[in-house]
């Protein structure tokens, strides 16, 4: 469901590499979303707001142990400033040792005027600054990065498809993974209809929508059960133990059998 757009959105970076970000905007979908003045950019970095003579932005860890921490000096100042200019702004830092983001929180941040991402490195953020800043925090996923940039154009770009207007159709956002049921999206497919012997599902090529969305539905339902059977729904777990057939209408990768 894409979320009705009343103001410019605009999404902002506190990190010591914007550009590390700002590239991804350049092309494609984003870019023409900017040109039309659906969401805009901004960066902060917090080696502008340090006290240090030598711009330094970081120290080592209180109790001992390996690498450095960033300071909480220049992100205080740095969000401070921000909070000044933009009362409304929404902070948000993506952290190994948080929630999971997923598809509903990026519908629903989609409904937020400002965001800020705090990007971290090195060993992490002194935990004072989130304590004192953060309106949510969010994990991408159970493995550690380089640093918070990646995750926070992630969680952007997730945000950014469901802003009115972004994408193209947004009636395509009604049928991927995530948007309904819980389910993983059906598998797609194109022309040509027959590739080295790997033919299309015939039921799609002949113009009865009744009967594709039916056997999209239960592609969809295959899929989960393969990939995520813990997460489906309960429900449409018994449809498809009642309907064993099913199971031949998506035929799953082979798994390597172990040695």
């Amino acid at each position: 469901m894409i979320n009705k757009r009343y103001f410019m959105h605009k999404f902002s970076f506190v990190t010591l590499f914007p550009n590390l970000i700002e590239p991804y905007f350049q092309d494609s979908i984003l870019k023409r979303a900017m040109d039309k003045n659906i969401f805009s950019i901004n960066f902060f970095n917090p080696r502008d707001y340090t006290k240090n003579k030598h711009k330094k932005v970081d120290d080592t860890l209180c109790g001992g142990g390996a690498g450095q921490l960033m300071t909480a000096q220049p992100l205080f100042d740095c969000l401070d400033k921000i909070k000044q200019e933009n009362p409304n702004a929404y902070i948000i830092f993506p952290l190994a040792a948080a929630k999971p983001f997923n598809q509903k929180d990026a519908v629903r941040l989609a409904n937020k005027e400002n965001i800020v991402f705090v990007s971290g490195r090195y060993e992490g953020i002194d935990e004072r600054v989130i304590e004192t800043y953060a309106d949510e925090v969010f994990s991408i996923g159970e493995y550690i990065l380089t640093g918070g940039e990646l995750p926070s154009l992630i969680m952007a770009d997730a945000i950014s498809r469901n802003i009115e207007d972004v994408l193209g159709n947004g009636a395509s956002l009604d049928e991927e993974s995530y948007n309904s049921n819980n389910l993983l999206e059906a598998p797609s497919f194109t022309k040509p209809i027959n590739f080295n012997n790997l033919n299309v599902p015939s039921e799609l090529l002949k113009g009865n929508h009744s009967k594709i969305h039916d056997l999209k539905n239960k592609m969809s339902i295959c899929k989960t059960k393969y990939y995520r059977p813990l997460e489906i729904p309960h429900r449409l777990l018994a449809i498809f133990v009642e309907s064993p057939k099913w199971g031949t209408v998506f035929q799953a990768p082979p798994t390597k059998r172990k040695k």
